[in-house]
């Protein structure tokens, strides 16, 4: 088969092909590179690490601070955000520290 088909012709043939896995090469290493430049936006847009701390609050006319959550607790329900100073001040002031998130040991009131 090789004989009837000029070696010339079969060596262009061969170049086109590996233009054509060069392009597709090119083409990967762009989109990987497009990946990497998304995921560092996105690491430095990441919210910080410390999510700070939250008060729940009851519903309607009694919404009194009940319960005080590390920000990122998937408990804390109805929340606002409270700097720590002020977390501080409501567990001391008999407002419950959540049992799962234990915002009282992150705040370091415990021993």
């Amino acid at each position: 088969m090789s004989d009837s088909v000029p070696r010339l012709e079969l060596l262009r043939f061969l170049r086109r092909v590996q233009q054509q896995q060069l392009q597709q090469t090119d083409r990967w290493i762009a989109q990987e590179e497009q990946r990497a430049a998304a995921a560092a936006r996105a690491e430095r847009t990441r919210p910080p690490k410390d999510p700070g701390f939250v008060v729940s609050h009851g519903i309607g006319e009694d919404s009194r601070p009940f319960e005080v959550h590390v920000g990122d607790c998937r408990m804390a329900k109805r929340t606002k955000p409270v700097p720590p100073i002020e977390a501080r001040r409501l567990l001391t002031e008999n407002v419950e520290a959540c049992q799962f998130c234990r915002p009282d040991s992150e705040l370091g009131m415990l021993e």
